[in-house]
């Protein structure tokens, strides 16, 4: 009989609590226990009440509306986070790559998104239909400049690599993340700049219940929702999204069937990049200012929202952006913010210790 080492005994006894977890609680499990914040703070503000001032008066509420104007704010903070996570899963899921430059494409978005908007001439003060006009041609024009620079990076710096140690691409990321920023840094300088509200992002565009929706909400959400759409169908409709389906699953093998593997990879850099486009655009009409280091922040958090959700999963992508946009609403407002990304990061801690493929499962080829 061959001996057991004690260091080996107390491994596997100390796995075992965390494989029965693992095995008993699902993705709907984990779901609700990342919901025990907003909980929480429900019961909280049914019981003990909240306060704020009407006519200059304080008033106590007992009911759900402060919870729900965070989840609205949050959830539209998420899409934004959503989109730039899908660029990151798009490329992991078909070659593996993190590409460490795209926070930096989506800030080339909102540099811009704003230029645009001055050699167009828009203003607050535009006409409604030339504002959506004006609004819908930046849109686009941003999505193909992001979508070309993602491919441009593709072509000069990930593909002569594509044989090498998975460290050459990874350091080469890096690098081309520090030449957008100091791009971006000559471009707008050093310091944050504000843009023009040109949809009076702040204004009331209805109440329900008491949960106040604003422009911007409704800007980020009327974004993301088509572009995911389209993207889905794309993905599994087309027969360019069949071909990266299947060179994401065994690249040798789609070549094998007359896949353009490396056409295949570059429309999905492309496609990453466009919607970093217009996540540049609706940030910068949500926030009202823009900086050449905002890429840094936002690509850390749609990073792990790709992972929270389950990396190279598109739906996981989005349901990872819109939990971390909860997250970071109610930790923002209720915690403080200085404690955000410990609290976001902690989420994600617990996500990936109980369920290390994702909420919805990644989807890469050693996921099958």
């Amino acid at each position: 009989m061959s001996a057991i080492s004690p260091t080996a005994s107390v491994r596997r006894s100390a796995a075992r609590p965390l494989d029965y977890l693992r095995s008993h609680i699902g993705a709907w499990g984990l779901i609700a226990a990342l919901l025990a914040l907003p909980v929480y703070y429900g019961v909280r503000d049914l019981t003990h009440g909240y306060t704020n001032f009407v006519n200059g008066h304080e008033v106590v509420h007992h009911d759900l509306s402060l919870l729900g104007f965070n989840l609205v704010e949050g959830l539209s903070n998420g899409a934004i986070w959503a989109l730039i996570a899908i660029g990151y899963t798009l490329v992991y899921g078909i070659i593996e790559l993190i590409n460490f430059a795209h926070g930096d494409v989506f800030t080339m978005g909102s540099f811009t998104s704003v230029s645009l908007w001055g050699a167009f001439g828009l203003t607050a003060a535009t006409g409604p239909l030339g504002l959506i006009l004006g609004l819908a041609l930046t849109l686009v024009i941003s999505m193909l400049v992001c979508g070309s620079l993602n491919l441009l990076i593709e072509r000069v710096a990930y593909r002569p690599l594509r044989n090498a140690p998975k460290l050459a691409p990874l350091i080469t990321a890096i690098g081309f993340s520090f030449i957008l920023q100091n791009t971006g840094l000559l471009w707008k300088g050093g310091e944050e700049t504000g843009v023009a509200d040109l949809i009076d992002q702040g204004d009331k565009v209805f109440n329900i219940s008491g949960v106040t929706v604003h422009r911007a909400d409704i800007l980020a959400i009327c974004v993301m929702v088509p572009l995911v759409i389209a993207l889905n169908w794309f993905v599994s409709r087309t027969a360019p999204g069949r071909a990266m389906r299947a060179t994401a699953q065994d690249p040798e093998a789609a070549r094998l069937m007359g896949i353009n593997v490396d056409h295949t990879i570059s429309l999905a850099f492309m496609l990453g990049g466009m919607l970093a486009g217009a996540a540049g655009l609706v940030y910068a009409m949500y926030e009202t200012n823009i900086w050449y280091f905002q890429g840094f922040q936002a690509g850390l958090i749609a990073f792990t929202a790709a992972v929270m959700g389950g990396i190279g999963n598109i739906r996981g992508a989005v349901l990872g952006g819109l939990l971390i946009g909860c997250v970071q609403q109610l930790s923002d407002f209720r915690i403080g913010p200085e404690w955000t990304e410990a609290v976001v990061f902690g989420y994600l801690i617990l996500v990936m210790i109980l369920r290390p493929r994702g909420l919805l499962g990644e989807e890469t080829r050693e996921a099958g």
